[in-house]
């Protein structure tokens, strides 16, 4: 308001009608203006500076509780589980703590198990982040790779049902009733997800969606006896529930291959493309003769690779799409097996791929912070505000690395392999980096 005065006034004395006007912009009585503008007029005159700041300090607490810091650092990381179990480990009352939530002095967090890694698995997964570097000696710098020829694929299970859900209700309406034969065999149906990085313009335009395809592990058997609901010998779509070798074998082969070739941007002169897969039992190795012949064939070399062993933070697909997937698919209510596999695909297609290229990114991002921290997965996935740099259309392509931390890593690495007396070439690796 002070500013407002200063702005409608001339020679120290308020324009005609600026009183009356500030009482009914700012909300407050035409006395309180004047009361305000005396004070502001005292220090102009007396030369002091006028800060227009608020009189009214807030309400202070002089006997509020605080929390005892040593005491709660005393405690086990499974005495503090709950509100109640920590309340009566420190002799306090449950709102207390409630109350420290809200000032911040205690701050909740959920604590996920990881896979346990060796050393082995730690130097694998550097070699790995070290191997999707790239040096660019006309900038001096060096970023990762864009990815644009990798195509991810992994398997999950989707479920019928959650075993508990939660809801938001009115409070005249009726509590959902939800109920199944068992709560340990619910229905689920596994689906193999194919992506690789989304292709965009220069001005923002798709060109392609990264979305090779997803794919059911079903079947279709006879009905062996009639019911009210259909008759005997009708086809019904069936999960199959032992996922071997042969089966993933054959999604490969007749289903993922054959959607990448058809899939694939026309504009795209090289197809040298590579499947990134986990290290599951079932799956069959890149040598396999089937595998070869289906995917050097129609102008295309496609190449069977394995992310590091317990690294599923490697793959697009376990690191946030997937769970981008679930989000929408739990929306939908499904009473078969048709239905919960229609609620699939149509949360695949649904998804757009601006989220895909955002998981992209944040994988780059997990990458550097592998790095960081040697192999370990021991860190926090980085947000980077992409929404926003989206927005101001500076979202990178490919994320910048310090080279002070390539060096590290390098260093890291080949120390490791000659303690442990592997063959590594060292000389190639310092020239692929620009080192030497």
């Amino acid at each position: 308001m002070g500013h407002w005065l200063l702005a409608n006034s001339t020679n120290g004395k308020p324009n005609d009608g600026a009183q009356k006007e500030a009482a009914a912009r700012f909300g407050v009585s035409r006395r309180t203006v004047r009361r305000f503008w005396s004070k502001t007029k005292q220090k102009i005159q007396s030369g002091a500076a006028v800060i227009f700041t608020s009189a009214h300090k807030g309400t202070v607490h002089k006997d509020r509780k605080k929390l005892d810091v040593e005491k709660v650092k005393s405690l086990s990381i499974l005495e503090r589980s709950t509100i109640r179990k920590m309340a009566v480990k420190l002799g306090v009352s449950k709102s207390l703590l409630g109350q420290l939530i809200k000032r911040k002095e205690l701050r909740p967090h959920t604590s996920a198990i990881k896979p346990q890694l060796t050393d082995v698995n730690k130097i694998a997964r550097m070699k790995f982040c070290l191997s999707n570097v790239v040096y660019d000696g006309a900038m001096s710098r060096y970023s990762y790779q864009s990815m644009h020829n990798v195509v991810h694929i992994d398997e999950k299970w989707f479920y019928m049902t959650k075993t508990s859900d939660r809801y938001y209700l009115l409070p005249e309406e009726t509590d959902p009733y939800r109920a199944c034969k068992s709560k340990r065999f619910i229905t689920k149906v596994m689906f193999m997800c194919a992506v690789t990085r989304p292709q965009f313009s220069a001005d923002g335009q798709e060109l392609f969606d990264g979305k090779i395809g997803i794919f059911p592990f079903t079947t279709l058997e006879a009905t062996k006896r009639k019911s009210k609901n259909r008759a005997k010998g009708v086809l019904e779509v069936k999960p199959i529930q032992s996922i071997t070798k042969d089966v993933i074998k054959e999604c490969i082969i007749k289903q993922v291959i054959p959607a990448i070739k058809e899939k694939w941007p026309k504009s795209d002169q090289v197809k040298h493309i590579f499947i990134q897969q986990d290290n599951a039992k079932p799956h069959f190795n890149k040598d396999d003769p089937d595998f070869q012949a289906a995917a050097n064939s129609d102008g295309f070399n496609i190449e069977l690779v394995c992310q590091p062993a317990n690294s599923p933070d490697v793959n697009v697909n376990d690191l946030g799409f997937f769970r981008a997937i679930q989000s929408l698919q739990d929306d939908k209510m499904a009473k078969t097996v048709e239905d919960l596999v229609q609620n699939v695909l149509i949360s695949f297609e649904k998804l757009s791929s601006v989220t895909l290229n955002n998981v992209f990114v944040t994988l780059q991002g997990c990458l550097t912070e592998i790095m960081r921290v040697k192999g370990s997965n021991d860190y926090k996935i980085p947000h980077i505000n992409k929404s926003r740099l989206l927005r101001m259309g500076m979202l990178p392509e490919c994320i910048e690395l310090d080279e002070g931390l390539i060096k590290d890593s390098l260093t890291h690495v080949m120390q490791f392999d000659v303690n442990a007396g592997t063959n590594y070439d060292i000389g190639g690796l310092i020239h692929h980096f620009g080192f030497g």
